[in-house]
Parts: structure tokens; C-alpha cells; sequence
């Protein structure tokens, strides 16, 4: 097929050497089969910001460092060049996200090359060879579903060992391959350290993921995996390796509310002492 614009630098630079066919188009980038010397990959062409349906959610970008200053007063500022910052660093976030992923062991596609919104990837195959699909093309058995869950579970562990939340994981960003399933689509990872929507995304990732599963084999709708998983993570014990039941007791004691406006007030009036002593010193 003719090569498309955006891949046309990495012919020139040697990196693709051919574009065999599209294998696809998404809400935020095209993706194509091409050869590479003797190996098949895939190209992840990211699409513009006003051409891609999924937008940057400040719930996800919270907590991400950008290095260089000038970009990051840029980005705070909406200014053409924070626009095109805010793009690329939108993008890298995956790339980052990969290499991370893949050097701690996740189920991820290997990454190899990033340039000019381009991004050199792993092509996952099935047991035929062939693209592998889709989790929500495949039909399950009760067993299947069991274990598929199981192994996604424990990525989801192990992505969170590594300091990510996926974000979006549905059964429209997971591969069967060859080897089981390959979490795909990472553009929204999280920081879980620094973004306070950390739980709440790893908790609906989980859900997301017994909804699925649980059309299947119905006793994983009542597992409670997100809620265990957070609180090992919580008390520093979580580990790629650790045993999970799936059950949680949640606390059904009422919120001592008149403590946290204590607390609150307590805080607003040490502050306050602070910023007044912070005058008369400058004064």
C-alpha cells in the first residue's frame, strides 16, 4: 500500500522499510502492519489533537513531571507551543509507559523506536501467526474466562509494583495472543503515586475486568480485587508475586465527620499563623 505521510520520515531514516497494510483505526491513532528488515511490527500513527475523540482528561495527566520548564509554563499557559508540547506529551506518556511496563514484566507489546509521533511497536500474533484479536472478538468458555482473569489480574499487580494504572482497561484494550492476553493502549496511563485519582481508576480497571469476565463465569462479579490490591499497595506490602483472594471487608463505620472539620479547621488556622508570620518577617 502507498506509505502513509506521517511514516514517511522513518522510511527515509531506515527505520520501516515498507507499510504492508492499516490494521486498524482508533479514537486516538491509526495503526499499521509494516516490515522493518526482516521483522513485522506495527506503527502506532497518534493522531491530532483535534482529530481524536479521546481527549486529555485532566484526571488522567495529573501527577506526570515534565522536565523542561519552559514546556511545562508553556502547557499551564495553553500557548501554541504548550499545545504542541501538551501533545507530544501526551504521546511519550505511552512510550514511557511501555518501556516501564515491559522491563517490569507486564503483558505489553515490546516498544523499539518512537519519532515523530510514530511509535515502533511489537506486532502481537495468536496461535496462528496472524494479528492476534481482540478480547471482546473472541468467545470464552467458564474456564477460559477464569483464567484469563486471573492472568489480567496479576498484570494489573504487577503494572501497579511499576507505578501505573492502565486507566481505560476494558475488553477493547486487550489481545489474546499466542501466550495469553497483552494489554494494549496505554496513552492515559497513570501516575499512581502522584494522582489522586489513582484508586478510583484502578478500582474501575478491576470492575471493568470482572464485568467482562463475569458474562463467562459469574462468581468473579462478586470478587473485590481493586479494594484488596489498593490496600496492599497502601500498606507498602503489595509485591508482583503476592497471593490474592479477591474478598475485602469494607469498614461499615460511619465517618466521624465533626473529627475531619476539626481537622480542618486546625489546619486552616496553622496556615494562617504561618502566612502572617511569613508578613512580619518580610515586613
Amino acid at each position: 500500500m502507498k506509505t502513509p505521510k506521517r511514516i514517511e520520515p522513518l522510511v527515509q531514516d531506515g527505520l520501516v522499510d515498507e507499510v504492508i497494510r492499516q490494521l486498524m483505526s482508533g479514537k486516538e491513532a491509526m495503526v499499521y502492519v509494516v516490515r522493518c528488515g526482516e521483522d513485522i511490527r506495527c506503527a502506532k500513527v497518534y493522531k491530532e489533537a483535534n482529530q481524536r475523540s479521546f481527549r486529555q482528561n485532566v484526571d488522567y495527566t495529573e501527577g506526570r513531571k515534565v522536565r523542561n520548564t519552559r514546556r511545562a509554563r508553556a502547557m499551564e499557559k495553553g500557548a501554541r507551543y504548550g499545545r504542541k508540547a501538551q501533545e507530544e506529551a501526551w504521546q511519550s506518556a505511552e512510550v514511557d509507559a511501555l518501556y516501564r511496563l515491559a522491563g517490569a514484566g507486564v503483558r505489553v507489546p515490546q516498544p523499539y523506536n518512537f519519532a515523530d509521533g510514530v511509535l515502533l511497536m511489537e506486532l502481537v500474533t495468536g496461535d496462528d501467526g496472524d494479528v492476534a484479536p481482540r478480547l471482546n472478538d473472541v468467545t470464552l468458555t467458564a474456564e477460559e474466562a477464569r483464567d484469563y482473569h486471573g492472568i489480567l489480574i496479576k498484570q494489573v499487580v504487577r503494572m501497579l509494583c511499576a507505578g501505573i494504572i492502565h486507566g481505560d482497561l476494558s475488553e477493547y484494550n486487550i489481545l489474546i495472543g499466542g501466550d495469553g492476553p497483552v494489554i494494549i493502549d496505554l496513552p492515559q496511563a497513570v501516575d499512581a503515586a502522584g494522582n489522586n485519582h489513582a484508586f478510583a481508576m484502578l478500582e474501575r480497571d478491576v470492575k471493568n475486568l470482572a464485568a467482562y469476565f463475569g458474562q463467562f463465569a459469574p462468581e468473579l462479579l462478586t470478587t473485590d480485587y481493586g479494594m484488596e490490591i489498593w490496600s496492599h499497595y497502601q500498606s507498602g506490602e503489595l509485591h508482583p508475586e503476592i497471593e490474592l483472594t479477591g474478598r475485602f471487608k469494607r469498614s461499615e463505620k460511619p465517618a466521624d465527620v465533626d473529627s475531619v472539620m476539626r481537622g480542618i479547621d486546625e489546619a486552616l488556622k496553622e496556615e494562617a499563623a504561618r502566612q502572617r508570620y511569613k508578613q512580619e518577617m518580610e515586613e
